[in-house]
């Protein structure tokens, strides 16, 4: 396998862990203790705090910073500008900060612009709209837009929409795109 690739404008702190194939691009700051799988990519201007955790093939866009507490699980995509939080009670001088973690599970994708309160965990294969806010949590498949982000159907792992309008999908469809049979609870 191809080593990391890190552009020379990047820095990348001691004790990163950066897998094979990955590629690292203009103004990226990782720091110490992040780890980033392989095959991903990190677009201009990426920041990644200290113990974010990232798995394989994902692709985090331009202007987009992964603060303490966010892990973001395979094959996760970030579109550009996207922003995630990490303290609901946020203040510049506060003695009692703690971290609140937010998981992305495997295969999620968020929409450029899009902000993501922390602790409000994103399931695996949903979808969050362009711009959309999202202040709880999104279970896998959902598709979810505007502020504050509200589910208006179900995603199909290639991205397409397969059920629209409803909280629940139907026990079993198939996936117009691709022919994917789906299922309740399919993940």
């Amino acid at each position: 396998m191809a080593r990391a690739f890190v552009h020379e404008t990047a820095i990348v702190e001691d004790g990163v862990v950066l897998g094979d194939d990955t590629h690292v691009w203009h103004h990226c700051h990782l720091r110490k203790g992040a780890v980033i799988g392989a095959h991903c990519t990190l677009g201009k201007n990426v920041f990644v705090d200290a113990g974010v955790r990232v798995g394989s093939y994902v692709k985090v866009q331009n202007n987009v910073s992964l603060y303490a507490g966010v892990t973001l699980h395979d094959e996760v995509f970030v579109g550009p500008s996207a922003v995630f939080t990490n303290d609901l009670f946020p203040r510049a001088v506060n003695d009692s900060w703690s971290v609140v973690d937010t998981n992305v599970g495997k295969g999620a994708s968020i929409g450029a612009n899009a902000t993501v309160v922390c602790g409000r965990d994103i399931g695996p294969y949903a979808m969050v709209g362009a711009g959309s806010v999202v202040t709880r949590a999104v279970g896998a498949h959902a598709l979810v837009v505007g502020n504050p982000a509200r589910q208006i159907g179900f995603v199909c792992r290639c991205g397409q929409i397969i059920v629209r309008g409803s909280d629940a999908p139907p026990p079993a469809t198939i996936c117009r795109a691709c022919g994917r049979a789906w299922w309740v609870g399919d993940d």
